[in-house]
């Protein structure tokens, strides 16, 4: 007669799968990220201008340029298979890949949503706007691209 001994491995399973599931991703523009200006004014912080370009804001007549969202929609292709791998790793406790893969799905976010700051189709600048940027001695056209700090200020944090 065969003895079988079942071992209860569910606590184990359940931490392993929290390592998962109770982490974040964040990828945009944090709210310390400022701006500055040439001329020494004190402008919104790139999260602010961030939230109106990615909504628009009406008051401003400023039409919505949605970069955040269709960022990241971009990229899912390229997270999703990194999330099954994860999934993966949780099941075999590879804390390391777990962690490796939120960093590089933040990655992967923050260069998708940079590209579609440079590359999206935006609403085009208003004839007004575009003379005031060559007022400020700036020659480019291309809607949420002036001075680079935008861009440039979009990253992630792994919580």
């Amino acid at each position: 007669m065969a003895v079988t001994k079942t071992v209860d491995r569910t606590a184990e399973l359940l931490s392993r799968t929290n390592a998962l599931t109770r982490t974040k991703v964040y990828v945009g523009i944090p709210e310390g990220s400022s701006r500055q200006e040439d001329d020494g004014d004190a402008p919104p912080s790139n999260a602010a201008l961030g939230y109106w370009m990615e909504t628009g804001d009406p008051a401003q007549n400023r039409p919505a340029r949605p970069f955040l969202h269709p960022g990241i929609e971009a990229a899912m292709p390229q997270i999703l298979p990194r999330l099954k791998a994860m999934g993966a790793a949780a099941l075999k406790g590879d804390y390391a890949a777990i962690q490796t893969g939120f960093d590089a799905i933040g990655l992967i976010g923050q260069n998708a949503v940079r590209a579609q700051i440079t590359d999206g189709q935006h609403a085009p600048l208003a004839p007004r706007t575009i003379k005031a940027r060559l007022h400020r001695g700036r020659t480019g056209t291309k809607p949420l691209i002036d001075t680079g700090q935008l861009r440039q200020s979009v990253t992630y944090v792994v919580k």
